[in-house]
């Protein structure tokens, strides 16, 4: 049986840290981690947020691991509505990093949250 996209995204969130915009905000500041934007290149020409690299989902795996050499490195993901981030999430978890976070909020709340 075929499972649509929510049906998958609820049973990956279940295993998956998230944080308001607000609360990732913060932590950024006291961990020193690493914002993620995983949209598309295009869409992150258009907005983003202040300090984030942009990694699409589909070369997460490859392109993180020359910048994350550390796997309890706080990493934390955003997209435009959490989707996207919570599918990543999944994948740098099954990778093996340990302390990763969706900012699951849509983008225009993470953009006003993180830019000061």
């Amino acid at each position: 049986m075929l499972k649509t996209i929510p049906e998958i995204l609820k049973e990956v969130s279940k295993n998956i840290r998230k944080l308001s915009a607000e609360q990732a905000s913060v932590e950024l500041a006291e961990n020193n981690g690493l914002l993620i934007d995983v949209r598309e290149p295009a869409e992150y020409a258009v907005s983003s947020a202040t300090g984030a690299v942009n990694i699409p989902r589909g070369l997460l795996e490859m392109k993180v691991l020359e910048l994350v050499k550390e796997e309890n490195t706080p990493i934390y993901l955003h997209c435009a509505s959490a989707a996207r981030a919570t599918f990543a999430a999944e994948s740098l978890m099954r990778v093996g990093y340990t302390n990763v976070t969706v900012i699951s909020c849509k983008f225009d709340v993470i953009e006003k949250s993180l830019n000061p």
